[in-house]
């Protein structure tokens, strides 16, 4: 697993889900460390690797390398609704980030 910026995405980083030096997903997310909140925006798997327990190792990474953070998720696509069910991340109709995110995205966009 290896962090990135997300493409195109002020404030979103990326876990890259790795094997054998091929990139074969990724859960797309941001935080904030002064509300301790963390919201998922994507998890993208191939389908080779759907059942093999990726996804429920990649969500828990992002639990122990940002301890004390709520996480919530907005995908609504099954795979995702399957996973984050597993692992009790609630799902949100809509991202409602905290004002944090909002003005360092507006800072990011600005810039």
């Amino acid at each position: 697993m290896l962090q990135s910026p997300a493409p195109g995405a002020a404030g979103e980083e990326c876990l890259l889900l790795v094997h054998i030096r091929k990139v074969v997903g990724r859960v797309t997310y941001r935080t904030c460390e002064e509300c301790a909140k963390g919201v998922i925006t994507d998890v993208v798997i191939d389908g080779s690797f759907r059942d093999s327990g990726l996804g429920t190792r990649a969500l828990s990474h992002l639990r122990s390398r940002y301890p004390g953070v709520t996480w919530r998720a907005t995908d609504g696509h099954r795979l995702t609704r399957d996973l984050l069910h597993r692992i009790r991340i609630p799902r949100v109709a809509t991202e409602a980030p905290c004002s944090h995110l909002r003005s360092a995205a507006a800072a990011g966009s600005a810039g």
